[in-house]
């Protein structure tokens, strides 16, 4: 009877670690680049009317896009926060885009610093989990 239930807790151990990989898609490899999704690293970071979720590209160490995902900000003023923002840290290797000093966009001011806040947050993943 031992035996069985070892053979139980060590299955279920197993099953709990199989289960956090598959789970866990906040960074995922596609194309060669690092996709960190800020749907739970940012789920406590809200801009206006409520989060807003992003996707961040990396390869090689730079940030190659920033993707806005789905979001309950007003769409007439995020669709301005993604223009000024979506492509400001384009390009800048990881340790330069986390300490940049962005502007927020006027008449937009908490959907860009939940956007800014979401960027770096992926990014401090980023840094934290790569291998």
């Amino acid at each position: 009877m031992l035996d069985n239930m070892k053979k139980r807790y060590w299955f279920f151990m197993f099953s709990v670690l199989l289960m956090s990989f598959i789970a866990d898609e906040t960074m995922i490899k596609e194309n060669g680049s690092f996709v960190i999704n800020t749907t739970e690293l940012g789920k406590d970071v809200e801009g206006y009317q409520g989060t807003t979720p992003l996707k961040v590209y990396i390869k090689s160490d730079k940030v190659e896009k920033i993707e806005f995902l789905k979001s309950t900000e007003t769409p007439k003023y995020y669709v301005k926060v993604k223009k000024a923002l979506q492509d400001k840290w384009n390009g800048k290797k990881v340790k330069e885009a986390k300490t940049m000093q962005v502007d927020v966009v006027t008449g937009a001011t908490f959907s860009s610093e939940a956007v800014i806040e979401n960027v770096r947050r992926a990014l401090d993943y980023y840094q934290s989990h790569k291998k």
